[in-house]
């Protein structure tokens, strides 16, 4: 049998995103002698290409300790890709109105063909690893998968959704199934430690005018102080600011029910 050729590939190129790909698996930021050493590339040939990346927007250097980041085209791109841009902007001061109000990390959660990921976060405290940064994929178990397996449309979660429950035991898929009803209930989910230890969420959903998911907001904080149930006065606001941001995509509270959960 014929052995299939690779199609031909630009290897800068791909050498330039897999320097990406590790910040961002690495980051949120790296300096320039723990890339070298993550990649082997030479001095030289590794000041080019981190010199082009950052000139493009694609990276980010911080002239006080040197480390390099994601850079601001990455979220036009994210933006693009998602087809969140009106979305994105309406949610982002949002998103920094409940961090000034509760001091915990607030970020907005959209679909894609891979299921829901980080659109855009806001957070005074860049010392709290979340486990997630713009971009990271994010699972059924946290609370924003919670939200996105309750209230999405069953024919474009379907194959994400039975991927994610095969990771899970059996007992844990029925204590799921039943924290379905209350979520689809409540507007509220909770997750504790789904990335990172001793670091818990809840989320609460955007709709639209026809009651379809736009997205999630999600909070985010060490355990001790994450709010567990709808209640709490931070659950209460969030919610209050989830609603407006429907309400301004002409989401009317009166005129839907709550979406059916079963499958």
């Amino acid at each position: 049998m014929e052995q299939q050729k690779s199609p031909p590939v630009i290897q800068s190129l791909q050498t330039g995103i897999q320097l990406i790909d590790l910040i961002v698996e690495q980051g949120p930021s790296l300096r320039f002698n723990e890339l070298q050493d993550l990649t082997g590339i030479t001095k030289s040939n590794l000041y080019k290409y981190l010199n082009t990346l950052t000139q493009l927007g694609l990276l980010y250097r911080d002239k006080k300790d040197g480390t390099y980041s994601l850079g601001s085209k990455l979220i036009e791109y994210g933006k693009a890709a998602t087809g969140s841009q009106d979305l994105i902007g309406k949610v982002t001061p949002y998103l920094q109105d409940i961090n000034r109000h509760t001091s915990l990390t607030a970020l907005l959660a959209v679909w894609t063909h891979d299921g829901p990921v980080v659109a855009n976060i806001w957070s005074a405290n860049y010392g709290l690893n979340i486990g997630a940064q713009i971009g990271t994929h994010l699972p059924l178990m946290s609370s924003s998968g919670k939200v996105f397996a309750t209230f999405m449309e069953w024919v474009y979660i379907r194959e994400w959704r039975l991927k994610e429950l095969s990771k899970v035991p059996e007992n844990k898929r029925k204590e799921f199934e039943e924290e379905q009803k209350a979520i689809s209930k409540t507007y509220f989910s909770f997750s504790k430690d789904p990335l990172v230890e001793h670091v818990s969420s809840f989320s609460v959903p955007i709709f639209d005018y026809k009651k379809e998911l736009l997205g999630a907001l999600t909070i985010v904080g060490f355990s001790p102080v994450v709010p567990k149930t709808p209640d709490d006065e931070v659950s209460q606001f969030v919610l209050k600011c989830a609603r407006e941001i429907s309400e301004s995509f002409g989401y009317d509270p009166k005129k839907n029910t709550v979406a059916e959960t079963s499958r």
